[in-house]
């Protein structure tokens, strides 16, 4: 709810966070209920009954930026209005929104082909006349490594979902190994969410878990 992302970002600057270096605030899915007649993407009244724009505004208001979220395929994850057919128009709205950071999933994808529909959307972006970074969220099914600089994308995910047990945090980390020479200035291997104070890791855990993640 925007109720509590304005929430989230109060506490990114109360925190001392902001001072330290972290500016983005992300949504990610669920936000979005429908398109309307002409097809434009629609937000959840009743969790965002001021608008997306109003709270990217209020993001931007504490120095932070705003992020959001959408899929490449015909639905996201959780079934909700995605991205295909709706690339260019989806930028624009966006953008018109004041969006600095896109988070762009794989679900209900089927037959397509990971690297053009990044490309799309990325060509989407630029086109918008607004710069927004490009995460590519296709858990690394199709070696994004690879090509995920060339068709710019700024980050890239490398495995699939993280979850806050240190099986799964030694798990991903040991699958970036090799990957380290695809990223660069402005294009990250992504190798997902830092889990640091979710479930049972204990404080050595969530340390190396913070201090691996940072290499």
């Amino acid at each position: 709810s925007e109720q509590l992302i304005r929430g989230m970002a109060d506490a990114m600057v109360k925190s001392g966070m902001k001072d330290a270096g972290y500016k983005y605030i992300v949504i990610d899915d669920c936000w979005q209920v429908s398109r309307d007649q002409d097809g434009n993407i629609v937000a959840d009244p009743q969790r965002f009954p001021s608008g997306i724009k109003a709270l990217a505004d209020y993001v931007h208001s504490l120095g932070l930026k705003f992020g959001i979220y959408s899929d490449a395929g015909y639905k996201t994850c959780a079934g909700r209005p995605a991205g295909l057919g709706h690339e260019y128009q989806d930028a624009a709205r966006y953008a018109s929104w004041g969006v600095d950071y896109l988070k762009y999933d794989w679900c209900n994808t089927t037959t397509q082909d990971a690297k053009a529909s990044y490309a799309l959307i990325r060509n989407a972006l630029n086109a918008s006349g607004r710069p927004i970074v490009l995460s590519i969220c296709e858990w690394g099914t199709a070696k994004p490594w690879l090509w995920g600089e060339q068709v710019g994308g700024n980050l890239w995910r490398t495995t699939g979902d993280i979850d806050p047990h240190w099986d799964r945090v030694y798990t991903i980390l040991s699958q970036q190994a090799g990957l380290e020479k695809y990223a660069g200035p402005g294009h990250w291997n992504d190798p997902d969410m830092l889990e640091v104070g979710n479930g049972k890791l204990s404080l050595a855990e969530n340390r190396s878990h913070f201090s691996m993640w940072a290499m």
